[in-house]
Order: C-alpha cells, then sequence, then structure tokens
C-alpha cells in the first residue's frame, strides 16, 4: 500500500488555520486500518466519513469496525440514525464540524477517514448551493442533445469549463448540465464558483492522505472482504432491514 499526500503542507500546528487530517482512497484499501494506526499516533479519534455507517443496523454490509478493530481509538460519526430516517450530508456536515470543534478544544488534531467522497468535500470545502434551476435553459440543453451527437453537451462545457469537463464523464449529463446552467447564469465556470466558495468557507488546514493499492491487490482484497461478510451473514441482515 502506497501513502499519497495529496496537499502541501508546512507544520500543521503552526498554520493560522486549525489542521484537519483526512485519510481517503478507495473501497477496501485499508483506510480503517491506517486511521487506527494514524489515531493512536496523534492520541485523537477517528472521525468517520461514510454515508452508509450513519446507519444502525447496517454493520456487515458496510464493513462498519467492531470492537477489535477500533483498537481503544474512539470512532465517531456512525450508527447515528435507524435505516428509516432521512439523513443527508448538511446533517452530516453539523455533526461533523462539532466533533472536530470538540477536539480542537480538547488540544487534539481531528481526523476524518473516509470512504464518501462528498461527506470529505462538504467538510473541507462547505456546501455550495448554487443558482436556482433555470428549467427553460435545461429545456433547451436537453433539446440540443437530442439533435447533436451524444459528446454535444460535453464539449460545450469544455469550451467555457475545461476543468469541469475534465473532472465529468462525458455521458454524466445532468452534472453537465448543471455545469452549463451555472456558467448561463453566473457567466463564470462552476469550477471557478467553487474556488471561490472553498476559499471563503476556509476554516481548516487540512492534511489529504490517499491510499492507494496495486489493482490486482485492491480487487483481491474486495474478493476477501465480500466472502467474510457473507460468513458473517450478510444475507441475514439485510433481510431485517
Amino acid at each position: 500500500m502506497t501513502y499519497a499526500p495529496l496537499t502541501p503542507h508546512s507544520s500543521l500546528l503552526t498554520q493560522r488555520l486549525k489542521p484537519l487530517v483526512v485519510i481517503v482512497g478507495p473501497t477496501a484499501v485499508g483506510k480503517g486500518q491506517v486511521g487506527v494506526l494514524v489515531a493512536k499516533a496523534l492520541g485523537t479519534e477517528v472521525l468517520t466519513a461514510d454515508s452508509r455507517q450513519v446507519y444502525r443496523g447496517m454493520d456487515i454490509g458496510t464493513d462498519k469496525p467492531g470492537p477489535e478493530e477500533r483498537q481503544g481509538v474512539p470512532h465517531r460519526l456512525i450508527d447515528l440514525v435507524e435505516p428509516d430516517q432521512p439523513f443527508n450530508v448538511g446533517v452530516y456536515r453539523r455533526q461533523a464540524l462539532a466533533e472536530i470543534e470538540r477536539l480542537h478544544r480538547t488540544g487534539r488534531i481531528p481526523l476524518v477517514v473516509g470512504g464518501t467522497g462528498l461527506y470529505v468535500r462538504a467538510l473541507i470545502r462547505g456546501l455550495w448551493a448554487g443558482p436556482s434551476a433555470d428549467w427553460n435553459f435545461r429545456e433547451r440543453l436537453v433539446g440540443e442533445a437530442r439533435e447533436k451527437d451524444a459528446g454535444y453537451l460535453h464539449q460545450a462545457l469544455a469550451r467555457v469549463d475545461p476543468e469541469s469537463a475534465d473532472r465529468l464523464h462525458p455521458h454524466d449529463h445532468v452534472k453537465i448540465i448543471r455545469a452549463l446552467e451555472v456558467h448561463h447564469l453566473l457567466g463564470r465556470p462552476l469550477s471557478d464558483a467553487h474556488r471561490r466558495h472553498a476559499s471563503a468557507e476556509a476554516s481548516y488546514s487540512p492534511l489529504l492522505i490517499g491510499l492507494i493499492r496495486e489493482r490486482e491487490a485492491l480487487y483481491r482484497r474486495i474478493e476477501a472482504r465480500v466472502e467474510a461478510q457473507l460468513a458473517k451473514g450478510l444475507v441475514r441482515e439485510t433481510q431485517h432491514l
């Protein structure tokens, strides 16, 4: 497994903004194990950023860490609601920020370990709703897309917002149309709007650590995880939901 810092940093404790360590990576890469090791080294707690582990009773299917995996390290932001209760990124962000501030008040560096990119981005960059939808503009784009080739909308976005175009799949028409709509309404690219919002929202100096493995090794770990989940009773857990 390889550790890759995703953002430049100096001393976390000497920055004007409050420090925040974030560990990210694909499914089964080993985020949980590394998170426990880092939490022990920092004398802190693990703040989970997983949109499924917030639900109670979904332990096996979400690979929720048990007492043995946690090794005495407190894990927060799991088992927050029942599966039939509403929960979204806004609720998660409010609760996560409260946990982050609690750790800062006690002189500890918060450690976020996540699996859900949207939740991690909400903590680092904040949430930006953007302008209200222009349904006439959207309908016009949908009509143009039907008349043109499959890549028409993506090409149109690349001309006005190449950064967003590089990030979005050419067939992700919903997000492409939204990016074009934002440019149409604000007169500037969606990527630029996100940057401005993130700068205004910045409260922390995050150290992002990305974990990676060779593809074949990662696939083997995923297969082993699924087999272990089935052996633990994944089918029964699903039937009880």
